[in-house]
Parts: C-alpha cells; structure tokens; sequence
C-alpha cells in the first residue's frame, strides 16, 4: 500500500479534528527524527497509524486485544490506552507494516516502556507536543525538545502521571517503568 492510500484509509478511520492532530504528529514526527538521528520516514509511518483504532469502539479494541494474546492486563486499565494496542495490530494486519520498531512505536505511544527505542521516543513525544496540543507546560517540553529528546520525554510522563494522580487515576505499570528507565538512562545507570 502506497503512502496517500494508507493516509487516505486511515483519514476515514477518525473525525477531522484527531486526523489534524495525526498530521500534527506526523510533522512533529519528522523534525525529531531528523533532529535526533532517526529515519524520517519511519516516524512518520508510526505517526500516521499511531490513533488508526482510536475511534473503535471500546468493545472492538477490547477484543482485538483478547483475542489475538495482546498485553491483556491493559485492559485493567484506561480505555485511553487500548488503542495502541489495537493499532499495532491492525497497522500490521491491514497495513502490512512489517517493520517490529514501527509497530512497537505505534504499541507504546501511549504508555512509554522501560527501554524505549528513539523511535519510540520520537513517536511518543510527537504525539504529546504536536503544534494542536494545548495544554499548561507544553511549550516547556517544546522547548526540551529541541535540546533534550530524553529530557522532554521524562517531562512529558512526568506530566502525565501527575495529571493521572490529580484525577485519581491508576498508573499503567509500563509507564513508571518508562519513567524509572529514563531516569536512570539519564543518570548513566542503565
């Protein structure tokens, strides 16, 4: 499948508004990778199927997950998180993404994990800071990341998980874990 009809396919799988943010992402996407020393084009794959299952219905994610032997215990968790999951499935099933770092960029967009590719990290943190996110700090990590790929991705899971703690919510494990391993990357401890 060529680029356009993978955009175009993946367009109809949202509402305009989070497909703005896709093209967000994926711009973002691009100028980390470049910025860091990734492959553009790969980002932007990851970019452009990050939210493919986004707008499935919370059922369907659910039992893509089950059923294909996925990290079920995400489902103990935020539905805001199954998504991912579901998207690396189906950007491999009915994308033909072969690619394992592109899918697992896609995978753990969400959460982050311990060990985090820069593909990863470009893709997560794309997704965070993209030019339509609004939110108090961002511009901070916009900043970060123009110096700092790590720094501004431990800024951001840190933003997140403070925002979590204040709406009482519970922490998937493999974000502390993202967390907990960027500290200690950054403090030469890995």
């Amino acid at each position: 499948m060529d680029r356009q009809e993978m955009i175009d396919r993946v367009r109809a799988e949202m509402p305009e508004k989070r497909w703005l943010h896709t093209e967000g992402v994926m711009a973002t996407a691009i100028v980390l990778a470049e910025r860091y020393g990734e492959d553009p084009q790969r980002a932007e794959l990851a970019a452009i199927l990050h939210d493919v299952a986004k707008f499935w219905p919370v059922d369907r994610q659910a039992a893509v997950i089950r059923d294909n032997a996925l990290s079920s215990d995400v489902l103990d968790y935020d539905k805001e998180l199954w998504h991912a999951l579901a998207g690396a499935w189906v950007a491999q099933r009915e994308y033909g993404v072969t690619d394992p770092e592109v899918l697992d960029a896609i995978n753990y967009h969400t959460s982050g994990r311990r060990g985090m590719t820069k593909l990863e990290k470009v893709v997560w943190l794309a997704d965070y800071i993209e030019p339509g996110r609004n939110f108090p700090g961002v511009d901070d990590i916009r900043a970060l990341a123009e110096q700092s790929l790590d720094r501004a991705v431990l800024a951001g899971l840190d933003g997140t998980i403070g925002v979590l703690i204040a709406r009482g919510k519970r922490i998937y494990p493999l974000t502390v874990e993202a967390r907990n391993g960027l500290i200690e990357e950054l403090s030469g401890k890995s």
